[in-house]
């Protein structure tokens, strides 16, 4: 059989060379110059890679190619067998094909295909318009390209470029022979500019069974945004019942949208909520909010708000805010998101900044308050407002060798009233603090000498509190601190577990040189002990935040990690640590109500790692006190993760409780977690984590505590096939010290379409670790996921 290949030109050759027709050749009449020479014949230009080119003329070339060609080439041809007619905006394809040339019209007689823009229509017979973008297609089986959707309809007609109608339509996100779920409509309408399918008379069928329906809704038809109705949401807990909400999203511009959520709860009534985001090139930000005429539990107004802007104004020059509030203390008890434990929240941020950034100087003025939410059962002295704090940090690396940092804070201190009483003095704080160090590193070794002096300025009204009678309002404090660290790395050829390793054994020494300095009589505004582990070893000050207290120091901390590495791979097998402070003096500085170390060894930090096998890993951090043989601190955790969809993680976490009336030291501790992700069947997935708390009461804590879980989460997961997934998932967790809150989320995801129900997908990522997803998400469509 011989193959007959003609190509059409319409309209000059010259064409064929403009940009955005690489992809197509043309031709000229017989006997007329071609390209470069009298006599040649048109080749085809090859293009580097895929892409979408756009007509640069109405005029566009076409290429013909058929087994059998018959008629005039300058009027109307028949194609036979294997036919196509191929544009740059445009391929068909069937059994038989006419064209008529002079006015475009184009029939396809048998097993007729049409891809435009990478969709993919099919029927036994097309008629299509190329020059004008109109058709008819009878019984058209439809593939979206940018989404994989599918639909099949009785008839098609298109009408432009963009816009077409489908009747009597079938459509489904999942591509299989007999698609899970699928949804009927009397006609859908399709716009490609804009972004929308229009659907009549739509319901939406699962297994065959229609579970919601609608007599008119809108949806995208490619992977953007597009203002409508979201799927709904419902779910159920103790603290508000059964809830359920139906967003709708506002695809106001490109750069900022809106979503509205209309939310009944059936204790409590009727709340609405929104969000609006927004994005510029030199500005970005969300405002949220909710409110609820009339608790019906509460009996009051409840609402919340939540703004986060920030915004770079030129020159370096930048500002941004964090503002934050709720109607009353339980908001968060009350309406926490499902599957999000917002009942924890504490503080909320009220805070606005104003700053600049250059190369060796930044500087910013900000006032920071928050509101504090109580529990009853656990009141909390509220924080000290900022209101102003200015901060002047200065840098210079690598400055003759040298290292130069400088931060000076200036800052003035307001504690809000707590229970109608004040609970500590107000006042002003200048704080400047300038270093040097001169880091010399070389291969295997380095030693960083470094100087520094905090000076601290106070001005305090200590407004005549029985506690600090007699205490000046001016005072002053200035601190020199030095220290050397010192550190080598060594290295050897050794085995672990049979492999052939590299093992690392890295000393480490930090001497840490402080005066003492009466600091008895200075407020103490935002400072607190640090936690004792392995980064704060090495820090200048065992307290944190503004250094209203600067411990004395003459002391030198000794630390050993050795590491064995995969010969191979470099991937960190087994590392092992340790670490110990030595003082060489008592401790003189405190905290109030804080007992003075006497002995002359820190406690022990130790911690190791282990990647035992490929499937099964443990970690162990500690703190142990050598004088009364006890671990202050401690956590234990391992994993295995033998196979995808299967993971089991346990840990123990332990924090000896600080003495009675210290507040600047966290509660203790005393817990163990377990999350699990395991296969029953090839479609029967559990979850599940548990948080149960050991803790009882301990001489006289804060809180009286018995043991108890503090969370529990129970689910189950069914992957029915490539199209769908269900999900139950039962969460209940603490809001306060004497009460819970549970929660139960049902969804019912479809691929393609998404999840009817609550989702509670972020809810197992964060609560078990190395949890994946039983579907994992598709992959985005491609314009040219069926080029031809």
């Amino acid at each position: 059989m011989v193959r007959w290949l003609i190509l059409c030109v319409i309209g000059l050759a010259g064409a064929v060379q403009a940009e955005g027709a690489q992809d197509t050749a043309g031709s000229t009449p017989r006997g007329e110059a071609s390209g470069p020479g009298l006599g040649e014949s048109p080749t085809l230009r090859t293009s580097p890679r895929l892409g979408i080119h756009r007509p640069v003329d109405e005029e566009i070339p076409a290429y013909l190619e058929a087994d059998q060609i018959e008629g005039d080439p300058n009027n109307e041809l028949t194609l036979i067998r294997n036919a196509q007619v191929r544009r740059i905006d445009a391929i068909l394809k069937g059994d038989r094909i006419n064209y008529r040339k002079n006015d475009g019209e184009i029939e396809v007689l048998g097993s007729g295909r049409l891809l435009r823009e990478g969709n993919l229509i099919t029927g036994p017979r097309i008629n299509y318009n190329v020059d004008k973008d109109t058709g008819e297609i009878d019984s058209p089986n439809f593939w979206i390209g940018a989404s994989n959707g599918f639909a099949r309809a009785e008839h098609a007609s298109i009408f432009s470029r963009s816009q077409m109608r489908l009747t009597t339509v079938t459509y489904s996100g999942c591509l299989c022979d007999n698609p899970s779920w699928y949804i009927k409509a009397d006609r859908v309408d399709l716009d490609l500019d804009e972004n929308e399918g229009v659907a009549r008379n739509g319901v939406l069928y699962f297994k065959d069974v229609p579970i919601l329906a609608s007599p008119y809704f809108t949806f995208p038809i490619k992977e953007e945004r597009k203002s409508g109705f979201l799927l709904p949401t419902y779910g159920t807990s103790s603290r508000a019942g059964f809830a359920m909400s139906a967003p709708y999203y506002f695809n106001l511009a490109p750069n900022y949208d809106l979503t509205l959520t209309p939310r009944y709860m059936s204790k409590r009534g009727t709340q609405l909520g929104g969000e609006f985001r927004y994005l510029g090139a030199n500005y970005s930000g969300t405002v949220s909010g909710t409110y609820m005429n009339n608790d019906h539990q509460a009996g009051q107004n409840r609402w919340m708000y939540w703004s986060q802007h920030q915004q770079k104004l030129g020159n370096g020059f930048y500002m941004d805010w964090d503002l934050a509030a709720v109607s009353d203390d339980n908001y968060f008890r009350d309406f926490s998101s499902l599957g999000l434990n917002e009942a924890s929240t504490t503080y909320l941020p009220r805070r606005g900044r104003v700053g600049w950034s250059g190369n060796y100087w930044q500087a910013y003025a900000q006032i920071y308050k928050y509101q504090t939410l109580q529990d009853p059962q656990a009141p909390l002295v509220p924080p000290y407002d900022k209101v102003p704090q200015f901060t002047l940090i200065g840098h210079r690396y690598d400055w003759g060798g040298f290292d130069a940092e400088w931060e000076t804070n200036a800052v003035t201190f307001r504690q809000p009233l707590f229970l109608g009483q004040r609970y500590g003095p107000d006042g002003d704080r200048l704080s400047s603090y300038p270093t040097i160090s001169y880091p010399i590193i070389r291969p295997g070794w380095y030693i960083i000498p470094k100087v520094g002096v905090h000076f601290a300025q106070y001005q305090t009204d200590w407004y005549n509190l029985p506690q600090y009678m007699g205490r000046p309002r001016s005072q002053s404090r200035v601190v020199p601190i030095s220290s050397l660290d010192a550190g080598m790395v060594f290295e050897r050829e050794a085995t672990l577990f049979g492999k052939a390793s590299t093992q690392t054994l890295e000393p480490r020494l930090y001497y840490l040189r402080v005066p003492y300095r009466d600091q008895s009589e200075l407020p103490v505004y935002d400072t607190s002990l640090a936690n004792f582990d392995f980064s704060q070893v090495f820090e200048e000050n065992i307290y944190s935040g503004g250094w209203d207290r600067i411990a004395d120091a003459n002391q030198i901390t000794a630390a050993l990690t050795t590491r064995w590495l995969d010969a191979e791979t470099r991937l960190e097998r087994l590392s092992l640590a340790a670490a110990q402070r030595i003082y060489f003096n008592n401790q003189r500085t405190t905290l109030p109500n804080e007992t003075p170390r006497a002995n002359i060894r820190s406690d022990f930090l130790v911690a190791a790692s282990a990647a035992l096998t490929d499937t099964l890993s443990t970690s162990l951090t500690a703190q142990y006190n050598p004088y009364n043989d006890s671990w202050s601190r401690a956590t234990i955790a391992g994993r295995w993760a033998p196979q995808r969809l299967t993971t089991v993680s346990l840990a123990y976490r332990y924090q000896r409780d600080p003495p009675s009336g210290v507040s600047y030291q966290p509660q203790g501790q005393n817990q163990v977690s377990l999350g699990v992700q395991w296969p029953f069947t090839k479609r029967w997935y559990g979850v599940g984590r548990i948080d149960y708390s050991l803790r009882s009461t301990e001489g006289e804590p804060i809180i009286n505590e018995s043991p108890r879980i503090t969370q529990a989460i129970a689910g189950l997961e069914y992957k029915g096939d490539s199209c769908w997934t269900g999900r139950v998932v039962f969460q209940k967790y603490a809001i306060s010290s004497t009460s819970n809150n549970t929660a139960l989320f049902l969804q019912l995801e479809l691929k393609g379409l998404g999840g009817l129900g609550t989702d509670p997908i972020a809810l197992l990522y964060r609560s078990i670790p190395g949890y994946q997803p039983i579907n994992p998400p598709a992959p985005p469509g491609s314009p040219f996921e069926r080029y031809e």
